[in-house]
């Protein structure tokens, strides 16, 4: 059976992969798992059920998820293979955009997974025209269920209709619309056909390494990242694909105990989730006090010195990796095979970190796009502080001025109702222009040099790639968030959102009395000059162009709710800047507007 369309994959799995665990959820603290054979099943039923509905090719229905659900992947089957289009929508934007996309999709019907997302879709629901109905995973007093739809499709009869519907369906059809939240403006709509997710599941599969005699249905995923979000969608169906059991872990806030409980196999994650994780690490270790700190450090020391990728040798090594960093891999449940990373750039100081803990990082690169994968490193071929190659189905060109374009199966087919800024977003002999700065190597390695939109000037004609320094600043302790500013200035500055909890500890042991909120710690004259030092370091590795004169520190912490950051926790640089206005002309002046 050849995989054309997503709805595919399952049923391959069926077939080849049978697995008594294929989606694991948590429900009132006990896994439930549901195995290949009925999540098929429910599929089916969820299919006929929509039917019933009066769903037909081509009508949209939203996607809505608190935290990644079997019931999500089961609605995700059943819109498919119906030729019905699936809008899967992040539960973390403003109301306001709940209102565009529902109306600019013209979406029919909404699957949510609780209470709190009800109440923001019911307080739009008027204004949607097209809107005829909302239903809930969990039990909603007064709201309808899903289950309702399953049970409408539990009578097979028009199992025919399915069939002859799913036959019909094209790989150039279109599967999805998925709108990017963006940094600024409203969302995009952007359409991805089955085609385009398929091609770059089977181009990726290979890239992904397995281990030597391990069964498929012992292979454990833990799928944290959400789910609407193409990069953790892909892995999805790539994981589908593969029949390995994927558990959906209940939370970012409990991701620690979930790792104990399910000790996965693979896990994708962003950047700043491993920033996060390592400073966890680094915390415990420099904590724990006498004997202990010190074997801590000497050990980092022992990895930092490592100047490639490589199993630990000799003496130094082999004891730091018995007494560190095997406890390391025990906590992220001591079966790691791979983390796949994606999302944003990932400093090669952590790259290595982690690599040389015996925790291997499959770093990659893509846009929502281009269904996402653009180019990843595998096992036989890593160059870290690189993207990896490009997927071996794709057409990569570096533009004139540096900016990376592609052409290929996975490119997507256009923004949604947008047919200027579709055409816009290609070269005029067909490439998709990525946004991004970049280059291939000698060796066929992409690097990212920094987002082209991001990219600013100086009043003296300096280019900046604020990208670059804001990464090497986070390696500082003491900031969590960092965004230099200075197009059309003089100079380059910055606003700093400090790590607050290692604030109050440092403060602690320094004795100073900073206050405990953020707002309070913010105005500390021993806190911003420390922070300065940190700073004053980070120019040393700049040119003189590039280094960053002046910084103000941001009172709060940013966050998707207050809107500073994206939901893959990128800048929102926009809207970062109009919020600490004030604190732009303390940096430049008062006359700057």
């Amino acid at each position: 059976m050849s995989i054309r369309r997503l709805f595919d994959i399952p049923h391959q799995a069926l077939v080849k992969f049978p697995n008594e665990a294929m989606f694991v959820t948590k429900y009132n603290g006990e896994w439930k798992k549901t195995s290949t054979k009925e999540f098929v099943s429910l599929g089916n039923k969820v299919s006929r059920g929509l039917l019933k509905l009066g769903i037909k090719p081509g009508d949209k229905i939203a996607l809505i998820t608190t935290a990644s659900r079997t019931e999500w992947a089961v609605m995700d089957l059943g819109i498919s293979q119906i030729g019905a289009v699936s809008v899967p929508v992040y539960p973390s934007i403003s109301s306001e955009d709940y209102n565009y996309i529902f109306n600019n999709a013209e979406v029919k019907y909404c699957f949510l997974s609780d209470k709190d997302l009800y109440e923001k879709v019911a307080a739009i629901k008027q204004e949607v025209s097209t809107l005829q109905g909302v239903f809930s995973f969990d039990e909603i007093q007064g709201v309808p269920n899903w289950m309702e739809v399953v049970d409408m499709g539990a009578d097979d009869a028009n199992q025919g209709e399915v069939e002859d519907i799913s036959s019909t369906i094209n790989p150039e059809d279109l599967a999805t619309i998925i709108y990017t939240s963006g940094t600024t403006g409203k969302p995009k709509g952007v359409m991805l056909t089955h085609q385009n997710i398929v091609s770059n599941v089977l181009a990726s599969d290979h890239r992904i390494p397995r281990r030597r005699g391990i069964d498929y249905r012992e292979v454990k995923v833990l799928s944290f990242l959400p789910i609407c979000h193409i990069f953790e969608r892909m892995l999805f169906y790539l994981f589908q694909f593969n029949g390995f059991a994927i558990y959906f872990a209940e939370s970012i806030e409990k991701m620690g105990d979930n790792i104990k409980e399910v000790q996965p196999h693979y896990m994708s994650v962003v950047p700043r989730l491993l920033e996060k994780v390592y400073d966890k690490i680094y915390d415990k270790g420099t904590s724990a006090g006498g004997v202990k700190s010190k074997i801590f450090l000497w050990a980092l020391g022992v990895n930092r010195r490592k100047k490639q990728i490589s199993r630990p040798s000799g003496f130094s090594e082999v004891l730091a990796d018995k007494l560190v960093f095997k406890k390391w891999r025990e906590g992220l449940g001591g079966n790691i095979i791979t983390l796949v990373s994606g999302s944003a750039a990932l400093s090669s100081r952590l790259n290595y970190l982690f690599q040389n803990a015996g925790i291997p990082i499959l770093e990659g690169y893509g846009l929502t796009e281009t269904s996402p994968v653009i180019s990843v490193n595998s096992f036989e071929r890593m160059k870290v502080g690189t993207v990896g190659h490009p997927l071996d189905n794709l057409d990569v060109k570096i533009q004139a001025d540096g900016e990376i374009t592609v052409k290929g199966p996975s490119v997507f087919k256009g923004y949604f109702k947008n047919e200027q800024m579709t055409s816009e977003a290609f070269t005029q002999d067909g490439y998709f222009k990525t946004g991004d700065i970049g280059h291939i190597d000698e060796e066929g390695f992409l690097h990212i040099t920094d987002r082209k939109k991001e990219m600013f000037k100086t009043s003296g004609g300096k280019y900046i790639a604020p990208q670059v320094i804001e990464n090497l600043a986070k390696a500082s302790k003491f900031i969590e968030q960092i965004m230099v500013v200075g197009e059309g200035e003089k100079m380059p500055c910055a606003f700093v959102q400090p790590d607050f909890n290692f604030v109050r500890s440092w403060a602690e042991r320094k004795g100073y009395k900073l206050g405990d909120t953020p707002r309070e710690m913010a105005q500390s004259p021993e806190l911003k000059a420390r922070i300065e030092k940190e700073i004053d370091y980070l120019n040393t590795k700049l040119g003189n162009w590039e280094q960053i004169k002046k910084i103000q520190i941001t009172p709060e912490v940013w966050s998707i709710e207050d809107g500073q950051l994206t939901p893959t926790l990128k800048l929102k640089r926009k809207a970062i800047k109009e919020r600490y206005m004030d604190l732009y002309r303390a940096m430049y002046g008062e006359e700057k507007a």
